[in-house]
C-alpha cells in the first residue's frame, strides 16, 4: 500500500514486474490517527502519504447550525420513500434536536426519523413518536442544558482564538477550524462573537 501511495506503482504476487497505476485515493476515519500513532496503534509513514488534503468534518454536535436542515431533508426524504402522511416537524422536538449531543452522528438523526415515521401517523412528528433514548433527554433537561452552555463557552472562546490567529479573516478561521467559511459566519452569529470586538472579548 505505501509503494502504491508513493510511487503509483503495483506488482502482481510472484512476479517482479513493476505496473503503474494511475489512480487516487480517498480515506476517511471518526478516528484521531495522531493519538493512534503516539500510541504505536497505527503507522505514520502510512499518515503522512494518506493525509495530503485532510477535511475535516466535525461531529453533528459541533455544528448545531446543520441540523435544522438535516432534520427537514431526512424528513422529506423518508417520508416521500415511505409514503407517510405526517405534516412536519413541531417546534418541540426541533429543540430537542438541537440540544441532543448526537453519539452516533448524522446516521442517528436519520435513524430517529424512521423510527418516527412509522409512530406518528398523519400528525406532527413529536417527542414521544422517537426511539426510547431520546425520550430521556426532557428528563435530563437541567443538567443536559447546563452542559451544553459551558460546550457552548468553549466553542466560544475557541472561534475566537481561531478569528485571532487569522487576523480577522474568516476564511482563514475557517481553515484553523477545519470548517467551513460559511459556518464560521453562522456560528460568530450563533454565539454572539463580534469580528470587530474579538480580540477583546
Amino acid at each position: 500500500m505505501l509503494r502504491v501511495l508513493e510511487e503509483s506503482v503495483v506488482e502482481r504476487v510472484g512476479d517482479n514486474t513493476p505496473i503503474h497505476v494511475d489512480v487516487r485515493g480517498i480515506s476517511a476515519t471518526n478516528k484521531n490517527l495522531k493519538e493512534l500513532i503516539d500510541r504505536g496503534a497505527f503507522r505514520d509513514d502510512l499518515f503522512y502519504r494518506v493525509n495530503v488534503i485532510p477535511i475535516i468534518l466535525p461531529p453533528l454536535r459541533e455544528r448545531p447550525e446543520d441540523i435544522p436542515l438535516l432534520a427537514e431533508s431526512f424528513f422529506r426524504k423518508i417520508k416521500l420513500r415511505s409514503g407517510s402522511k405526517a405534516k412536519g416537524i413541531s417546534n418541540e422536538l426541533m429543540h430537542i434536536f438541537m440540544e441532543y449531543p448526537w453519539p452516533v452522528n448524522v446516521r442517528e438523526l436519520k435513524s430517529a426519523f424512521e423510527y418516527a415515521l412509522v409512530c406518528c401517523g398523519k400528525s406532527l412528528v413529536r417527542l414521544h413518536h422517537l426511539p426510547p433514548r431520546l425520550h430521556q433527554r426532557k428528563k435530563v433537561g437541567g443538567v443536559s442544558k447546563k452542559a451544553s452552555a459551558s460546550q457552548e463557552e468553549m466553542k466560544r472562546r475557541e472561534h475566537i482564538r481561531a478569528l485571532e490567529l487569522a487576523g480577522g479573516n474568516r476564511s482563514k478561521a475557517a481553515r484553523i477550524l477545519g470548517v467551513s467559511r460559511v459556518t464560521v459566519w453562522n456560528r460568530m452569529k450563533r454565539l454572539g462573537i463580534d469580528i470587530k470586538t474579538k480580540i477583546d472579548t
